[in-house]
């Protein structure tokens, strides 16, 4: 059965996705990822007006899979705020494991590399880690509300926390081929910064 416009467009952003993730934004080349995806040249520029559009479409598709995932886990009333947050760190190691410590984040990996470079990655990838960080900070509210955290704690403040300090474990984590910088940023994390052991 032969692809649909929609289809198409969504087989280029996942081939492209799977190869930026493996050699970054600037060293993936049009050709390779169509040439990966089975598709004609012209195919590509049916859907993308250049190779940064394709990059925004990257972002924007990822970040929405992404974001079902982080609801999946973080919005899931049959456990506790902390066991959520715990399930979500569970994910990030497995699939640091998963990968042999060659990935990491996308949207962490991309920062890194474009948010110096274009105005318009920088702010489209702001607008993603800030999505996160909300959910994050309502999940942790959530928990105060429950008493699992101590009031003192500022949601917002530990969301940030929260983000950058397990985008910079992943960094790292994939600098030294293990997910012990992982690990040791989940233990300090609930215990210095949530006051849980």
């Amino acid at each position: 059965m032969p692809m649909t416009s929609n289809d198409t467009r969504t087989h280029i952003i996942d081939t492209g996705a799977e190869l930026i993730g493996q050699k970054g934004f600037g060293s993936t080349g049009i050709n390779a990822v169509l040439t990966a995806a089975g598709v004609p040249k012209g195919s590509f520029y049916h859907y993308f007006a250049s190779k940064n559009d394709f990059g925004l479409a990257v972002i924007d598709t990822y970040a929405e899979e992404y974001d079902a995932r982080l609801d999946g886990i973080l919005k899931d009333t049959s456990r506790s705020c902390v066991d959520r947050l715990r399930a979500y760190f569970d994910t990030g190691l497995e699939a640091m494991t998963n990968c042999e410590h060659t990935r990491g984040c996308l949207i962490g990996n991309l920062g890194q590399e474009l948010a110096g470079q274009s105005e318009a990655f920088r702010k489209r990838l702001d607008t993603v880690f800030h999505s996160w960080e909300k959910r994050f900070e309502q999940c942790i509210e959530e928990a105060q509300q429950a008493g699992d955290v101590d009031a003192s704690v500022n949601p917002a403040d530990a969301a940030s926390l929260l983000l950058s300090g397990w985008e910079g474990a992943i960094l790292r984590a994939k600098v030294l081929k293990s997910t012990e910088p992982m690990e040791r940023f989940i233990r300090v994390f609930f215990r210095q910064c949530l006051g849980i052991s």
